[in-house]
């Protein structure tokens, strides 16, 4: 109880933050996400306070696991399978060598190669959710809140200037309902804007950019158990972190549960909206522990990082689609 106690105030804040950026892009439009991000910077102060401090800290860590865990309520292997061998293929790759590209360009520019990976991750899989459950296996530096943060901000950024613009350049390429689904679904970093941007097409498009957004989703278990094992013991002779983290045994239970039909359509929504929740209120508190001077002293780098990685996907995508015709 003195722990809870211990922890309410800072866990209110972040809540209180969560809420208000919720009610904001629900009633005036644009992403959540990135509401509570500005919201929770705005309120750096409240980092310090000692009141403050470890609901603050709990919330970016723990919540945010819980709620990267309870992700998996909304994938089911059959929503995965019904795509298709070579869409599926053409994505898991595009995944791969987007994290791949993420690493070498980091070390081009002089960066830590784990934070190519987190950028990489963040593009390649599903934004700011994967940029958040990423960075909880990756080695702890001075720089890693902040570096995350920037990374979130990054993604929801260019992931709703492509929701705008990849939309446009589906009748230029040429690409049926389907395609553009296949398109949209594995280029553009965020779940909400995926399915915005397929349903400006047409609701096959939709359905189509949903599914494949969802198995980029599914990719998220594999690369973080492969991120976990490569560092894990990046800590020293200190305690190692787990094997298998235990919000991905979660996420890994929920998709199998999802899988089975055990998760009523009601359940898996009400869990997707906890999720939701729990990340928004997640990115809340990390916004509270950082200041945009902490941000802009990463410098241009990890900027040109997600763009050129964006870029990359994009591209990817488009040559597979082209050569699968």
């Amino acid at each position: 109880m003195q722990r809870l106690r211990g922890l309410g105030p800072g866990l209110a804040t972040a809540a209180v933050i969560a809420v208000a950026a919720t009610f904001v892009s629900e009633r005036y439009g644009g992403p959540q996400f990135l509401y509570a991000l500005f919201f929770g910077i705005a309120f750096n102060f409240l980092a310090t306070d000692p009141r403050t401090r470890p609901g603050i800290e709990f919330a970016a860590r723990t919540v945010l696991r819980f709620g990267v865990g309870l992700l998996g309520a909304r994938i089911t292997l059959a929503q995965i399978a019904g795509l298709g061998v070579a869409p599926i293929a053409l994505v898991m790759a595009a995944v791969v060598l987007t994290l791949l590209f993420g690493a070498w360009l980091a070390r081009l520019l002089r960066q830590p190669v784990h934070e190519g990976l987190l950028t990489g991750g963040a593009v390649a899989i599903c934004g700011a959710s994967a940029a958040l459950a990423i960075s909880a296996v990756l080695p702890r530096t001075e720089r890693s809140a902040q570096y995350t943060l920037l990374t979130v901000v990054g993604v929801t950024a260019l992931s709703t200037l492509a929701m705008i613009l990849y939309p446009a350049a589906v009748p230029a390429l040429s690409l049926g309902d389907a395609q553009a689904g296949v398109f949209l679904g594995g280029t553009i970093h965020d779940v909400a804007q995926v399915v915005g941007a397929g349903y400006m097409i047409s609701d096959d498009a939709g359905v189509h950019a949903t599914f494949v957004k969802l198995l980029r989703v599914a990719m998220l278990v594999p690369v973080v158990l492969v991120l976990s094992l490569i560092y894990r013991g990046a800590g020293g002779a200190g305690r190692r972190p787990p094997l298998l983290p235990w919000f991905l045994v979660v996420f890994v239970v929920l998709v199998g549960a999802n899988s089975a039909g055990w998760i009523p359509a009601a359940l898996s929504g009400h869990l997707a909206d906890v999720s939701r929740a729990c990340l928004v209120a997640a990115i809340a508190a990390l916004g509270v522990m950082t200041s945009f001077k902490e941000l802009a002293s990463l410098g241009w780098r990890p900027v040109l990082l997600m763009v050129s990685e964006t870029a990359f996907l994009a591209m990817l995508i488009t040559t597979g689609l082209l050569l699968l015709r």
